[in-house]
C-alpha cells in the first residue's frame, strides 16, 4: 500500500469516529511520516473541493470524494504476499487464521455480526511474523486461490478492527458479484456514520 493511503485510511477513520479537525503535524504524527509528505497526499482533495484547507489545519467537506478517490486508485493486487486454495469451508478457515485484520466479506462479517450474500473467500492483512503459521496451516495449492493474505502495513497494525473505510476501498476491487452485494450494504451503513 502507498503510504499516502495510510492519510486517506487515516483522515476516513477520524471522520468514522465524528473528529472532522484535522491538522498536517497531527496526521503526519498518527501516520510516522513528515508534514510534507501529508500536504502531498491531500492536495487532490483541495483540487476537488473535498476538504476546506486553512494555513494551519483542514476540514472534511465532501467526504465521499475522499472515499471514491482512495477506492479508485487502490490496487488491492499489490498487497497480496500469499495466497492459495483452500478445500475447507470459509468459517473453518476463519476459525483458523492467526492474528489478522480480516477485510472483505469476512471483515463485513465480524464488523456486523453477517453479511449480505454467501461468499467462498478470505481477505485477511496478516502480519509478516504470523506468514510460516499461514504457510504451515494453508500449503500452496494452485487452483483458484480463495485465500488471499494482504501485507499488514505499519499503519494498520495499530487497528484492533478494520477501518469502515479500509473495509470499502477493499471490497470496491474485489471482482465478484457478491462484493457489489456487501459494498452496497457497506455504504448504506457508512452513509449514516460518515456524513
Amino acid at each position: 500500500m502507498l503510504k499516502k493511503e495510510w492519510v486517506y485510511r487515516e483522515i476516513l477513520y477520524q471522520l468514522e469516529n465524528k473528529n472532522n479537525s484535522f491538522t498536517q503535524r497531527n496526521l503526519a504524527a498518527l501516520c510516522s511520516m513528515s508534514i510534507g509528505n501529508v500536504n502531498k497526499a491531500i492536495k487532490p482533495f483541495v483540487h476537488m473541493n473535498a476538504i476546506d484547507k486553512k494555513h494551519l489545519g483542514f476540514r472534511v467537506i465532501d467526504v465521499r470524494k475522499i472515499l471514491f478517490y482512495w477506492a479508485s486508485m487502490r490496487r488491492l493486487d499489490r498487497d497480496v504476499v500469499y495466497q492459495t486454495f483452500v478445500d475447507m469451508p470459509v468459517r473453518v478457515v476463519e476459525k483458523m487464521m492467526p492474528s489478522c485484520l480480516f477485510s472483505a466479506y469476512s471483515g463485513y462479517k465480524f464488523r456486523f455480526g453477517s453479511g449480505p450474500a454467501d461468499y467462498s473467500e478470505v481477505f485477511a492483512y496478516v502480519g509478516s511474523e504470523y506468514m510460516s503459521k499461514i504457510q504451515e496451516r494453508f500449503p500452496k495449492d494452485k487452483r483458484k486461490p480463495n485465500l488471499i493474505i494482504l501485507d499488514m502495513d505499519d499503519h494498520l497494525r495499530k487497528f484492533t478492527e478494520i477501518p469502515l473505510a479500509q473495509l470499502f476501498v477493499d471490497l470496491w476491487n474485489i471482482n465478484t458479484w457478491y462484493a457489489k452485494e456487501f459494498l452496497d450494504s457497506l455504504e448504506g451503513v457508512m452513509n449514516g456514520i460518515l456524513e
